[in-house]
């Protein structure tokens, strides 16, 4: 799966999602109900490296496999969305590997 630029976009859509999702799932509530703002920190800068890598890799991708403005603009959208990146995986990624 690492072995090619799709795969490791594949890895990263998967472990963007699951920041994100942990980042407003566990980090948010933390920060803001339990008033524990370290976990926030830790994980808002592990999403945010997680994302600049996610939409690099995206316009990596892009150029290699010669995506429409529209594949690759709902590719991007996909990072701004809780489970975005699952449904970009499933709808755009898998079908071009």
């Amino acid at each position: 799966m690492l072995n090619t630029n799709i795969g490791r976009l594949r890895m990263l859509a998967y472990l963007e999602g699951i920041s994100f999702l942990l980042l407003l799932g566990v980090g948010m509530p933390l920060k803001y109900i339990y008033e524990m703002p370290k976990p926030n920190l830790y994980i808002g800068m592990i999403h945010g490296i997680l994302f600049l890598a996610y939409c690099a890799w995206v316009i990596i991708v892009k150029t290699e496999h010669k995506w429409s403005i529209s594949k690759t603009f709902w590719a991007l959208i996909a990072a701004f969305l809780p489970c975005g990146t699952f449904v970009a995986d499933k709808k755009i990624f898998q079908k071009t590997a």
